[in-house]
C-alpha cells in the first residue's frame, strides 16, 4: 500500500531503540500505519503467540523474529525474561519491534515492558493497537456501547494475576450489570458466571463466547449466562477466545442481514 507523502511521515526508528507495537486482534487491515512502518524497518521482531501469521508477512524479510508467545497453562517465556531481552537487544544497537496481539497496554503486558526499558535507560516508543474486546466485537456485529443498551463497557481479564490471586470484585461487577467483555476468561466461566449471578446479575443475561476475533476463522456462539454455566466444555475452544455479557448482543441480530463477515 502506498501512502501520499504528505499524509503519513514515518517517525525515527532509531538503532538501539524497541517500539511496543499493538499488532490488532488479527486482520492485518486492522494494523496502524506506525505498526507498517515499524514492521517494514525493524533489525528484529519479538513477537506473541497472537500475532497472526498474515501480519507477519508484512515484516521485512531481513528482520530476524523470536517468539516470546505466553498462553496459559502451556510451557511459556518469563515476563522477566522477555524484558531482560528486550534490554539485551537494544544494547545490541537493534532496531527492536515488540508485537503484541491487540494492543500492549491493555492485557498485554507492555506496562511492565515499557518500565523494564526505562529502568534500563532504553528508549521506547508505544504505538497502540485495536484490542480485540473493541475489534472484535466491531466485526461480529455487536456494537461496544450504544445509547439504547448503556454507558459504560467493562474490560476485563478473566485469569487471575500474576501471583495467582483473582483480585477482581466479580460482585460487584454483576451489581454494575454494564456489559462485560473477558478476555481469558473461558476455562474459568463457571466461577466467573456463579460470581456475577451472585452479585445480582440475572442468568438470563445474554452472553455470546467469540473465538479467532476479525479472522476469517472467527466464530461467534450466543447463549444466556445461566446456560454457558451449565452447558460449559471441559476442553475450551480455539485461542483466542473472549466472553461477552450484556444487552449489547441483542444488537447484534438487527444488523447480522447486512454485515459482512470478516
Amino acid at each position: 500500500m502506498d501512502v501520499e507523502p504528505a499524509a503519513f511521515e514515518e517517525l525515527p526508528f532509531e538503532p538501539g531503540t524497541v517500539w511496543l507495537v499493538g499488532a490488532g486482534p488479527g486482520d492485518p487491515g486492522l494494523l496502524t500505519l506506525h505498526a507498517l512502518s515499524a514492521l517494514r524497518r525493524a533489525d528484529v521482531i519479538v513477537h506473541d503467540a497472537l500475532v497472526s501469521d498474515r501480519v507477519m508477512a508484512l515484516a521485512s524479510t531481513t528482520a530476524r523474529r523470536e517468539y516470546a508467545g505466553k498462553r496459559g497453562g502451556r510451557p511459556s517465556h518469563s515476563q522477566h525474561d522477555i524484558s531482560e531481552r528486550l534490554v539485551a537487544l537494544a544494547r545490541q544497537n537493534l532496531r527492536v519491534l515488540r508485537l503484541k496481539g491487540g494492543d500492549p497496554f491493555i492485557f498485554g503486558r507492555g506496562g511492565e515492558e515499557a518500565k523494564a526499558l526505562a529502568e534500563a535507560g532504553v528508549c521506547f516508543r508505544v504505538v497502540p493497537g485495536i484490542t480485540a474486546g473493541i475489534g472484535g466485537l466491531a466485526y461480529a456485529g455487536i456494537p461496544a456501547t450504544s445509547r439504547e443498551t448503556n454507558q459504560a463497557l467493562v474490560l476485563v481479564a478473566g485469569h487471575p494475576a500474576g501471583d495467582g490471586e483473582d483480585r477482581i470484585d466479580w460482585e460487584a461487577l454483576g451489581a454494575l450489570g454494564e456489559p462485560l467483555v473477558i478476555y481469558m476468561g473461558l476455562s474459568r466461566l463457571p466461577e466467573i458466571g456463579g460470581r456475577l449471578i451472585a452479585g445480582g446479575l440475572s442468568p438470563a443475561t445474554k452472553l455470546a463466547i467469540l473465538t479467532q476475533a476479525t479472522l476469517a476463522s472467527q466464530s461467534i456462539v450466543e447463549t444466556t449466562l445461566g446456560e454457558a454455566i451449565a452447558d460449559h466444555p471441559e476442553s475450551p475452544a480455539t485461542a483466542p477466545t473472549l466472553i461477552v455479557i450484556g444487552a449489547v448482543i441483542d444488537l447484534r441480530h438487527a444488523l447480522l442481514a447486512h454485515l459482512i463477515a470478516p
